[in-house]
């Protein structure tokens, strides 16, 4: 839907928030395949490094959100149309992700469809491409929206539950199904995990909405998100030896349950990522909320970051093809710099002339 009016009345931190994610992910999407770019900067799936952090903090933002809109449509409106509500945006993003991501496999006669039939065609079509950011916000929202309106204690119950579930279900069989074909952000299991930092940030919402005292707010916030970060580096260490600390590439490549890992969308992973998005919103509350400061750069990713990131791969794609893996690092940050103008040029448009997409 594209709104031509000033949307409602925002929470600033939340939006400046959301729009340091969105550059965040603009910089680690280009950068990675790049030999000049750290290590630290790049997915890679056995510990965290800086780029795994990004797409938690959407989800953090999106449960942030999603508690504020929920309560305040049930309110306005009832509890149906704010289940509705909830449905149809979940369904538009699923779709959405379907045309962005696409199924796996194809055919190429109508004959070799008729062989593989509906139960061939879902095997082979649903394992892994589609289970990206888009439609695991869509399917993680579903699975949530039974608590979302819900008191503290049933959403921490639920959250604990959804991860304690995925633990057993990786121990018996996922983790080697997940691992070895492979999945892609957690595959058909993550939105047990992705329930992580989107009820964290429910919860979030909740102690910056109800608290009169901003100064205990932020230190209630920094003290979770250093209990979880800590939290998710000693589940990290519970597969029988001292785990290299997130940020840091381990020695040993072995992945196992406890294992920090975007691609499997592990406990460890998520409750650590959390704690840092915990961290980083907390530091954007204090700046913005406490102290008024606004990045206009911040602010027009912000409150249009669909559009940033449905717009940046076709971006990429343009820039990258004279591009290549090995570039020096001044031809490379000379491709990003007109890469990243571009992507800027284009929510700043929609920005100057009042359009936001949002579903």
């Amino acid at each position: 839907m594209i709104d031509n009016a000033s949307p409602p009345r925002r929470i600033v931190s939340l939006d400046q928030f959301r729009g340091y994610t969105v550059v965040g992910m603009l910089f680690v999407n280009f950068l990675g395949g790049f030999v000049v770019v750290p290590a630290v900067f790049k997915h890679d799936n056995t510990y965290c490094s800086y780029a795994d952090t990004i797409m938690p903090q959407f989800f953090f933002a999106v449960g942030f959100a999603f508690r504020l809109t929920f309560l305040r449509r049930k309110k306005t409106s009832g509890a149906w149309p704010a289940v509705h509500a909830v449905l149809s945006r979940a369904l538009a993003l699923a779709v959405l992700g379907f045309v962005i991501y696409h199924l796996d496999g194809s055919v190429r006669t109508w004959s070799e469809l008729q062989r593989l039939g509906i139960t061939g065609v879902l095997d082979r079509a649903f394992k892994r491409e589609i289970f990206q950011t888009l439609v695991q916000i869509a399917m993680t929202s579903i699975w949530v929206m039974p608590v979302i309106a819900a008191g503290k204690g049933i959403r921490v119950a639920f959250l604990i539950g959804s991860a304690g579930l995925y633990l057993w279900l990786s121990s018996l069989f996922y983790l080697d199904l997940a691992w070895n074909l492979p999945v892609i952000d957690g595959g058909w299991l993550g939105i047990l995990t992705w329930t992580i930092p989107t009820l964290a940030g429910s919860l979030a919402f909740d102690a910056v909405e109800s608290s009169e005292d901003d100064g205990k707010t932020l230190r209630k916030l920094l003290a979770w998100s250093v209990v979880l970060m800590l939290g998710g580096y000693l589940l990290s260490c519970c597969g029988g030896r001292l785990a290299a600390p997130p940020f840091v590439m381990p020695a040993t490549r072995e992945v196992s349950l406890w294992t920090m890992s975007q691609r499997t969308g592990s406990v460890s992973y998520l409750t650590f990522a959390t704690g840092f998005s915990l961290a980083v919103y907390a530091l954007f509350f204090e700046l913005c909320d406490r102290r008024g400061w606004q990045s206009a750069l911040f602010r027009i990713f912000g409150q249009n970051a669909l559009v940033a990131y449905v717009f940046h791969p076709i971006v990429a794609s343009a820039v990258k093809p004279y591009l290549p893996n090995d570039s020096p690092f001044w031809y490379l940050a000379a491709g990003f710099s007109l890469y990243f103008g571009i992507c800027v040029l284009c929510n700043w448009y929609l920005e100057r002339h009042g359009l936001f997409v949002r579903l």
